[in-house]
């Protein structure tokens, strides 16, 4: 039997494509039985209007109030649902699969959570491209994922942990019983994979389920990367101890071999020169900024203690604006 579930989506200004996503939602088998709720962080556009056309019930709040997870939780505490189906504003269900799929995931009671995989948009950064690839999100198999105690887990090699405790809410969902002792709590940046990590260490099981799937994917400028690329390896720092770039010297060879590896890959590419150029533009400041990213972020707890902590604190406020 189906569970009962909630549609839960946090927007701000979401436009055009928020509208195309909600018309995707309302074409899956099941939507009509969906309860709709949504947090608005202060849009200037219709996006209220938009969400009130398709049966959300809106709740709206100041934009600073905003937070990742304690907004999530809200919405997860109000829901009526055993299921609370997760989704952003721009993530566009990819077929009529995608909500009974997602769901078909808690035939297993000791399922907590599970997540969709993403396929990035038609005009995708090829680098962006390749990195959602390589995260759980973007694989082509389900797995389910699971540990058998705390001890077992610690174990575990930092990236084995990042993968048992893989989870993304871009488009996922939580079984509100796993959710009432394991929350996602106010976090700035990275609530879901905290969130997953929380599941797994009370031993719940967390599916990614490959069958449903949503369009998802941003071009960002490097720098833009650069700074979400800090803030997820402050994270995967704190969570998992994954610490990929340790010395100054590694952030320096890492920034030369990926002007090197990244100018060849866009070489690569079956695209006219006049593409390719700005694309190997784009490249060599990826290949500064996205490694910047990996070394300060995840030695951002020691700079912070360090002789100019200060300074290196102001820019962490920095780095986490907007993100």
């Amino acid at each position: 039997m189906t569970p009962k579930a909630t549609l839960c989506i946090p927007t701000w200004n979401g436009g055009e494509l928020l509208g195309r996503v909600l018309d995707a939602v309302d074409r899956q088998p099941g939507a009509d039985q969906l309860e709709r709720l949504a947090i608005d962080s202060g849009s200037k556009d219709d996006t209220v209007a938009t969400l009130q056309a398709h049966g959300f019930d809106v709740t709206v709040i100041p934009q600073k109030d905003f937070d990742h997870g304690r907004t999530r939780d809200a919405m997860v505490e109000r829901a009526q649902g055993e299921i609370a189906v997760l989704l952003t504003q721009d993530a566009l269900p990819a077929d009529d699969n995608w909500l009974p799929a997602l769901l078909s995931s808690y035939d297993d009671p000791q399922v907590g959570a599970a997540y969709c995989k993403q396929i990035p948009r038609d005009d995708c950064n090829p680098f962006i491209k390749r990195r959602l690839s390589e995260w759980t999100a973007g694989k082509d198999e389900p797995t389910v994922q699971q540990c058998a105690s705390p001890a077992e887990f610690e174990a575990l090699e930092p990236m084995q942990r990042l993968q048992t405790c893989a989870y993304d809410n871009v488009a996922g969902s939580v079984r509100k019983a796993a959710w009432q002792d394991h929350r996602f709590g106010s976090r700035p940046f990275g609530e879901d994979v905290a969130f997953g990590k929380k599941l797994i260490l009370a031993g719940w099981k967390i599916v990614f389920q490959a069958r449903s799937a949503v369009i998802h994917s941003h071009n960002r400028e490097p720098r833009d990367e650069g700074k979400r690329i800090y803030c997820d390896h402050q994270n995967l720092r704190d969570l998992f101890d994954v610490h990929l770039l340790p010395k100054w010297e590694n952030y320096r060879d890492a920034v030369a071999w990926g002007r090197k590896e990244y100018v060849r890959m866009v070489d690569e590419l079956d695209l006219p020169e006049a593409r390719k150029q700005p694309l190997r533009q784009w490249a060599r400041g990826y290949a500064h900024w996205a490694s910047l990213g990996m070394y300060l972020g995840a030695n951002s707890e020691q700079l912070m203690n360090g002789p100019h902590a200060a300074r290196f604190r102001h820019l962490d406020r920095l780095l986490h604006r907007g993100i």
